[in-house]
């Protein structure tokens, strides 16, 4: 191990819960890596996009000013990643459109953003963090729920030195969609169709059904994982998908780091990271440790340390769960085509056809829990998408054939 290393933290926000996490855990970071016999030299890099839920921008910076005395923050707003954009294609002589492909505006093309700021700056491990997660375990006890603050820097450190990639578990709210109750329109079987037509690497009828059965979405922490007695070694990149918490990866063996990339205004950036890291063969880890994901906000006291003995469930009747519902269903309907056109070329268009006619039989019925959410329109997103797919996929391959003419002259 160095003397020191560069440690980044990447936040991808639209929302301004963003400062409230960097806040209330700016100490604790510190604390984790005080005992270190090196010198952790940390920087934030903060991307935000202001048009998510029409946030303004100062709401983005309100930092504590005394994180600066321990941390260097860098913030990407929207015009420094226009402006980024048009600087790479200069430097590294590519056409607007291979630029365009890295650099800009959405999910993949945000953590890219990220990855390339991280390059330049000399940061040797770059963790992802989400702007609803918080380092903590919620173990399910008959007395009630015990939390564990989870040492998430300080176990990336410990892993991330000798492979490629490590990332974390995952409990709290695993999936954005509500529990929900079933009524004379919207019953258990078109509830069915509609996850059957969603269905990709981060959702299926068979998690769902769990879901409906314990009448709450909520997923508990493994105590032998919180408290770091299991680690999983996935086999050279074939088994890794690495959605979920804290995804770091190790900017000193950057040959084995891809780019990400997601269909146009789709989801699935992890997903599709995970498939060229398989392709590379990279080397991944599993780390005991969690991050409890607060997809819907409706936790943001854990923050202060305000730990309940029960969480409330999540209901499709709660407010703002429909704004949710809305983005999340259409990203998953928007990246399914190129998942598995990529994973299942062979039984593509049966699936996809598949998919097509259960959401014809489900989405008006699904669209009367929301009456602010009309989600009719994914049947022609999926058609769209479909119709898509081989540039899409092109552009996946372009994306990393960019990426690898780049990342060593960066």
């Amino acid at each position: 191990m160095k003397k020191e290393i560069n440690f980044g933290i990447g936040f991808i926000t639209g929302r301004d819960n963003i400062c409230n996490i960097i806040n209330n855990y700016y100490e604790f970071i510190l604390k984790q890596v005080e005992k270190l016999n090196f010198k952790v030299n940390f920087t934030l890099f903060i991307l935000y996009d202001v048009n998510y839920l029409n946030t303004k921008e100062e709401e983005f910076y309100k930092i504590n000013p005394e994180i600066n005395k321990y941390f260097k923050i860098k913030y990407l707003s929207p015009e420094y990643v226009f402006n980024k954009k048009n600087e790479v294609m200069i430097k590294h002589g590519l056409t607007e459109e291979e630029s365009n492909l890295i650099i800009g505006k959405g999910y993949a093309k945000a953590r890219n953003t990220i990855l390339y700021e991280a390059i330049e700056e000399g940061i040797d491990y770059l963790l992802y963090w989400d702007d609803d997660e918080y380092p903590l375990a919620a173990i399910k006890e008959e007395n009630g729920i015990r939390w564990v603050e989870q040492q998430n820097i300080l176990q990336h450190i410990k892993y991330i030195q000798n492979v490629d990639v490590t990332y974390g578990y995952r409990c709290g709210i695993i999936n954005p969609l509500p529990y929900v109750d079933y009524n004379k329109i919207v019953t258990e079987d078109v509830y069915k169709k509609f996850i059957d037509a969603m269905e990709n690497d981060a959702v299926s009828w068979k998690k769902i059904k769990k879901v409906q059965e314990k009448k709450e979405n909520i997923g508990y922490a493994d105590e032998r994982v919180a408290i770091y007695e299991i680690v999983k070694k996935n086999n050279n990149g074939e088994d890794n998908v690495v959605y979920g918490s804290g995804l770091c990866l190790n900017l000193t063996r950057l040959e084995n780091i891809p780019a990400f990339y997601n269909p146009p205004y789709a989801r699935g950036e992890d997903t599709f990271f995970s498939c060229a890291l398989k392709e590379k063969k990279s080397e991944v880890l599993q780390i005991p440790v969690y991050h409890f994901h607060d997809a819907f906000l409706k936790y943001t006291f854990l923050m202060n340390k305000k730990y309940p003995k029960k969480l409330k469930k999540i209901s499709y009747k709660d407010s703002g769960v429909s704004v949710r519902f809305r983005k999340t269903t259409m990203g998953w309907t928007k990246y399914k085509p190129l998942l598995f056109y990529i994973l299942d070329k062979k039984n593509y268009r049966k699936i996809i056809d598949n998919a097509k006619l259960n959401l014809e039989n489900s989405v008006k019925e699904i669209s009367t829990l929301y009456p602010d959410c009309d989600v009719t329109d994914l049947v022609d997103i999926l058609n769209e998408y479909d119709s898509n797919v081989e540039k899409h996929y092109n552009e996946y391959r372009t994306t990393n054939e960019v990426w690898n003419k780049i990342k060593f002259n960066i």
